[in-house]
């Protein structure tokens, strides 16, 4: 017996489903709110390093991340900590030499490619949906064949995150003294968020091994591997956090320098 969504073929072994889908749940749900959430956040962040404006505080020493290293000759005093090589113009962003690699670790990351995958380019919207397009080649031609370079845009993510960590550090030097504040935390805060994700990536768990044979002969790498696979079973909320965490301290430093508040100081 057949039933609507079914119809018999001689030629295969199964049958062969003419329905687009027999999912009743919501499955067009994530891949909404995953479409959603990137757009909203691709918007501001877009929005922010074209501004070219409220970005650094110098009494605190405050650089968001979206301007780190600060690299035009736009550069506010006290912010360029390596010099300004670049020119300063408008469709320049200040973190012109670290942008792109940030957005290559993020574009080519294995949760990113399923979420725009499935929110953006509907390849497949959901399991068990068909695919919105004719074809699939997988990663083999252009421009998805770049996603084999997510290994090495690890490398330069693992740079930029020293340096994020090193903006945190000397945010604590208020003037010539030590000083504390909400921005240190949230400065803080989004620095280790950044160190779980990227220490979350596939590309760290081959690389502290993926390729060892051995786990007895390798002691510290195992212990290291064992640490980066806890934080790799959470990579996709690591993703997600990041790019909370990353909002909220440009939006602070953004507030703190356009003078909508004060920076809330605990000590100096």
């Amino acid at each position: 017996m057949t039933t609507t969504a079914t119809r018999s073929d001689p030629g295969r072994s199964r049958a062969a489903i003419a329905a687009k889908t027999l999912r009743t749940d919501r499955w067009w749900f994530p891949p909404l709110i995953t479409f959603v959430g990137l757009s909203a956040w691709v918007i501001y962040a877009t929005v922010r390093v074209f501004m070219h404006k409220w970005y650094f505080i110098e009494e605190h020493h405050y650089l968001t991340p979206f301007y780190s290293p600060c690299l035009t000759d736009r550069c506010v005093e006290g912010s360029a900590l390596f010099g300004t090589p670049l020119p300063s113009f408008w469709l320049l962003p200040e973190a012109a030499l670290t942008l792109p690699f940030l957005l290559l670790f993020r574009l080519t990351c294995y949760y990113y490619r399923k979420a725009y995958y499935r929110a953006f380019w509907l390849s497949p919207p959901a399991c068990a949906v068909p695919d919105a397009h004719e074809k699939y080649t997988g990663e083999t031609r252009f421009p998805l064949i770049f996603q084999n370079l997510h290994r090495y845009a690890f490398y330069a993510a693992g740079i930029i995150s020293v340096i994020n960590t090193w903006d945190a550090i000397i945010a604590f030097r208020s003037g010539d003294e030590f000083g504390f504040g909400l921005g240190n935390v949230i400065l803080v805060g989004n620095v280790v968020m950044l160190w779980a994700y990227t220490l979350s990536c596939h590309s760290c768990r081959h690389i502290a091994g993926g390729r060892l044979k051995h786990f007895s002969k390798h002691p510290v790498r195992y212990r290291f591997w064992t640490f980066v696979s806890k934080l790799n079973a959470r990579h996709m909320l690591l993703a997600w956090i990041t790019l909370g965490t990353l909002a909220l301290t440009d939006f602070y430093i953004m507030a703190l320098a356009a003078g909508w508040w004060p920076d809330l100081r605990f000590i100096n």
